[in-house]
């Protein structure tokens, strides 16, 4: 109900009142032959009409008015809805208006709620997958020795090398996701100036073993004389350049290259990019690198070992620090992922 329909209430209520009192002058007027003068009784009538009329707007304004101000007050559904008192008016169509908003928002809500539950159900059908994996594997071989084959050096030495190796990667697994409650707990970051160069080189040293066992060189996309200073939490940007040159070594071509570059992103900020030249990913895989546990290439990926969380620690560390991550790559043509870091001017 809006202004114009309390007016046409009014309006009607004020007629009906009026015709009422108009008939019984007439059954009066005939039955007594009352000598009125019928100008002023016309006069009377549209006087009484127009004082029914606004005395009925008047209240039913006031009864609406004083309704929707208890609803507006006492339900926390509108607590977020600015208004003053002079300003609220007994419209009701607005009032449902706010109503259907509510609704609406209540019903993204719950859309978004529905979605992180499964996403809660995929990620911990993820995580028992991923901690039962290495887990049985390592109990496998422990059983193998105790039911006899401890007493074979050779079985024995290389059994125990296999349980170790499952037992590092459940370590790695339980590391890594304490990593990730940890940030997205709001971990508290330690900003200082550092040079991004020098710290590209030390995860290089870093990583130099590792490289060597599929013959791939790490390497700078040109030389750079100078220190390039950013701001951030080394410790935690080391963990990202680690991360993400681990990636490109498991996942580029045998005898290649991974290569990074440092570029001016914009006036305040310089991107990091790793290049490989592997074998690429899909598109339609692209969006849920940065997911938990995601795997673009199932066997492949446990046979480079890793918890399956290195990109998304990654994602939420550079998210932690305002800034941006991405990956782009094509079929057949390597993989870039990059991210961007405050530069110190």
């Amino acid at each position: 109900m809006n202004f114009k329909q309390i007016h046409k209430l009014a309006l009607k209520t004020a007629g009906t009142i009026v015709i009422f009192f108009a008939c019984l002058f007439l059954i009066f007027n005939f039955s007594f032959d009352l000598k009125i003068d019928l100008p002023k009784v016309i006069f009377f009538l549209f006087l009484f009409f127009v004082f029914i009329a606004l005395i009925v707007k008047l209240n039913v304004e006031q009864f609406s008015s004083k309704k929707i101000q208890n609803i507006y007050s006492n339900s926390s559904l509108f607590k977020n809805i600015n208004f003053d008192d002079d300003s609220l008016k007994p419209d009701i169509e607005t009032f449902f208006n706010h109503v259907n908003d509510i609704i609406d928002r209540k019903h993204e809500e719950v859309d978004k709620l529905l979605s992180r539950d499964d996403f809660r159900r995929e990620f911990l059908g993820n995580v028992s997958h991923e901690l039962k994996t290495p887990l049985f594997t390592a109990q496998g071989y422990v059983l193998t020795l105790l039911e006899g084959s401890i007493d074979d050096v050779d079985l024995q030495k290389k059994y125990l090398d296999r349980a170790n190796k499952s037992i590092e990667r459940l370590n790695f697994i339980v590391k890594d996701l304490d990593m990730i409650s940890k940030l997205e707990s709001g971990m508290k970051l330690n900003y200082e100036t550092f040079n991004i160069i020098k710290l590209i080189t030390d995860a290089f040293e870093l990583l130099e073993i590792k490289a060597r066992k599929r013959n791939i060189t790490l390497a700078f996309d040109k030389a750079y004389e100078f220190p390039l200073l950013v701001t951030g939490d080394i410790e935690r940007i080391e963990q990202v350049l680690i991360n993400l040159l681990v990636n490109s070594i498991n996942y580029g071509k045998e005898n290649g290259t991974s290569t990074v570059s440092v570029k001016l992103f914009s006036k305040n900020r310089f991107k990091i990019e790793i290049l490989d030249d592997g074998i690429g990913i899909k598109n339609k895989n692209i969006s849920r690198l940065f997911e938990r546990f995601y795997r673009v290439d199932t066997s492949r990926s446990r046979g480079q070992g890793g918890s399956g969380l290195g990109l998304a620690i990654v994602k939420h560390i550079i998210e932690a620090h305002n800034q941006e991550v991405s990956a782009k790559s094509k079929l057949g043509s390597g993989s870039t992922f990059s991210f961007t870091l405050k530069r110190v001017i």
